[in-house]
């Protein structure tokens, strides 16, 4: 960090275990900006397709760390299909207000969460619940040849 121009953070570590161990020596350089408020924003500069990034990724089977799109990761949204979303959606809500997940299980309103915030709450749950139950019955209308 005493050099401009070369700071960077040396990654060492172990992949693997037994006599298929690895030692890993991986030098990620860094760059930073100026964000209004004063002080630096630090930044990774991903070592495969040279621009800068937030965060580094290491994915099961990965060998070295490397930004998400030197990766080629996508988001858990862009893997779910159309007729998952809905569930994904009314998942989402129940976490948010702390119940328990599942189709049908249920939503209560959380303590100190004011009753209008939670009726807006409630009035999704049921609009998504009418959509899983509608995703549910083609599904099983598929699966039943109809």
């Amino acid at each position: 960090m005493s050099e401009p121009g070369l700071e960077r953070l040396v990654l060492n570590y172990m992949r693997g275990s037994g006599e298929d161990a690895e030692r890993v020596l991986q030098s990620i350089y860094l760059s930073h900006t100026v964000p209004n408020y004063g002080g630096k924003r630090w930044w990774m500069i991903c070592p495969y397709r040279g621009h800068r990034v937030g965060k580094l990724y290491l994915p099961p089977g990965g060998d070295r760390f490397a930004s998400r799109q030197a990766w080629r990761l996508g988001y858990q949204c862009q893997r779910d299909s159309a007729r998952d979303r809905p569930f994904e959606r009314l998942f989402r809500l129940q976490k948010k207000l702390g119940c328990d997940q599942g189709w049908e299980a249920g939503i209560q309103r959380p303590k100190g969460m004011w009753h209008r915030t939670f009726d807006r709450h409630l009035e999704r749950y049921w609009e998504l619940d009418d959509e899983c139950a509608s995703e549910m019955a083609a599904m099983m209308g598929r699966l039943l040849g109809r």
